[in-house]
């Protein structure tokens, strides 16, 4: 990987890894989580549109795809950031970032339920076993009054942030990214603006909630999808979906950092077994077998056979 590849490789693990903290930041100032995630919405969909007007035909591609774009919006974004949102209310920030480290297996079992036909293998189902043990380990501390409503909505989120990019991959794989968020922000922003209005607070934030909610906006949203597009551009989409194992480890050291969350050895076990079950259970089953033609026939005249390419996700 070049310079620039590690760099942009660096800056995703972040921008996608501290949005647990900062969500954290503003419930606790009690800011409504309808105005969290409509600022966060508002500020991505403003600061990236002028680019996607750049590209071009915007309106044509919301009109040739809209169907499948209202529901990649709902699931991916109108949703699972309001759940997520109101469940750091009774969670940790580092818990909360765990959790969603489960995304990658409830990924495999959405696409194995949509029709997926792959075997799973000796290795998958063990890294099944194996991150479904340490969502076990993190959550059954926390089984009790608001904490399981909490984990339930933190549950919502995470088969929304897998089942998405499922439809993305089958329906908007043709739609330029741009052209996929911008409309799906917008659309997110002006669902929840009537809610985010009229819990407007009556004074304003103090400047750590203000500065935490542009750095949603504009980082974790904005920075973030143009990065992602670059470093897929730089090493692959296949490759580029490894920061998935970085954000987890991100969202624990920030929690411990900025806000004194317990950094306890349950934590810390939980971690292993997620990453582990998900680098296990994403696994590819093996290498394709090579395609040989027969020696006395003359070369194609056309070229070479393409190496296969994986889906990335976008939200």
């Amino acid at each position: 990987m070049t310079a620039r590849g590690w760099f942009l490789f660096s800056l995703m693990g972040v921008v996608w890894g501290i949005p647990y903290l900062l969500i954290k930041v503003a419930v606790d100032a009690d800011l409504s989580t309808s105005m969290v995630v409509f600022t966060r919405c508002a500020l991505g969909a403003l600061l990236l549109l002028p680019f996607a007007i750049r590209q071009g035909g915007l309106v044509r591609t919301v009109r040739a795809h809209w169907a499948p774009m209202l529901a990649f919006a709902c699931i991916e974004i109108i949703g699972p950031w309001f759940t997520l949102t109101d469940a750091e209310r009774h969670l940790s920030s580092s818990t909360a970032g765990l959790l969603i480290a489960g995304v990658p297996i409830v990924g495999v079992l959405a696409a194995r339920l949509l029709g997926d036909t792959e075997a799973l293998g000796v290795r998958r189902i063990v890294g099944l076993a194996l991150g479904l043990g340490g969502v076990a380990v993190l959550t059954l501390p926390h089984l009790t009054g608001g904490d399981a409503r909490s984990l339930a909505e933190v549950f919502v989120t995470v088969v929304g942030y897998a089942t998405a990019p499922l439809i993305a991959a089958r329906r908007l794989k043709d739609v330029p990214t741009l052209q996929l968020i911008v409309p799906c922000l917008l659309l997110a922003a002006l669902v929840y603006a009537p809610s985010a209005a009229a819990t407007w607070p009556s004074e304003t934030p103090a400047p750590s909630v203000l500065g935490a909610l542009a750095a949603l906006g504009v980082v974790c949203t904005a920075v973030a999808f143009v990065a992602f597009l670059e470093l897929i551009k730089e090493i692959g989409p296949t490759r580029s979906t490894v920061i998935t194992y970085v954000n987890p480890a991100v969202a624990v050291a920030a929690g411990a950092l900025f806000l004194d969350e317990p950094l306890t050895a349950g934590i810390l076990a939980a971690f292993a077994l997620i990453l582990a079950g998900s680098v296990l259970a994403t696994a590819a089953t093996g290498p394709r077998k090579k395609l040989h033609a027969p020696s006395p026939s003359p070369a194609p005249a056309t070229s070479d056979l393409c190496p296969d390419q994986g889906e990335a996700r976008t939200g």
